[in-house]
């Protein structure tokens, strides 16, 4: 039995899909690691990966930008080079992993997935996290609260599940908070 790596993920974008809009930046923090049915916290602000990435476009939409609070003429001199960040942070997943499986976590996966996997695939060549490896904070709360997926925001969950982090929309910040929530959940017997 080979033991999972989860990896918390949070990006932030300047639209609604990849492609046309660009990431602007991500933030990955080791969130835990289990074998079998033996779940380990791991800290998440302990070992980190931060990106601020140059658009590839010159679409955007400017609510989506604001919500990060970055410069978009700032990114486009100074962001990193999405090819440089995608193939680091796949790096740096695979050391952090140490031979585990990694496993991307997120809240919500579909749109930190949407952007991390096709920016890993178009960027880096492959994705550390395969084709499918990533697991939903979402459905994880719902199916361990017997609740529907709509019940299933932050503030409907146990105040003691919420982490104490801040969610500042700040990729790194957001990926330590879901960090958090995630292995609360992951240690609550609903």
């Amino acid at each position: 039995m080979k033991a999972e790596t989860y990896i918390s993920v949070d990006i932030e974008a300047d639209g609604p899909i990849p492609g046309p809009y660009s990431m602007v930046s991500f933030g990955m923090t080791v969130a835990g690691r289990r074998l079998g049915r033996e779940f380990t916290r791991h800290d998440p602000t302990l070992t980190t990966f931060y990106a601020e990435l140059r658009p590839i476009s010159d679409e955007f939409v400017p609510s989506a930008l604001e919500v990060s609070g970055l410069d978009r003429d700032l990114l486009l001199r100074e962001g990193r080079d999405p090819r440089e960040a995608m193939r680091s942070a796949a790096a740096w997943v695979r050391k952090v992993c140490d031979g585990t499986t990694p496993v991307l976590v997120a809240f919500p996966l579909s749109f930190d997935w949407m952007w991390m996997y096709w920016y890993f695939i178009n960027f880096a060549g492959d994705s550390p996290f395969g084709h499918s490896r990533a697991l939903d904070i979402k459905t994880l709360y719902a199916a361990k609260a017997g609740v529907p997926l709509t019940w299933s925001s932050k503030r409907q969950m146990p105040k003691e599940l919420r982490s104490t982090h801040p969610h500042s929309h700040h990729a790194l910040d957001d990926a330590i908070e879901q960090a958090d929530l995630f292995q609360n959940i992951m240690e609550w017997k609903g």
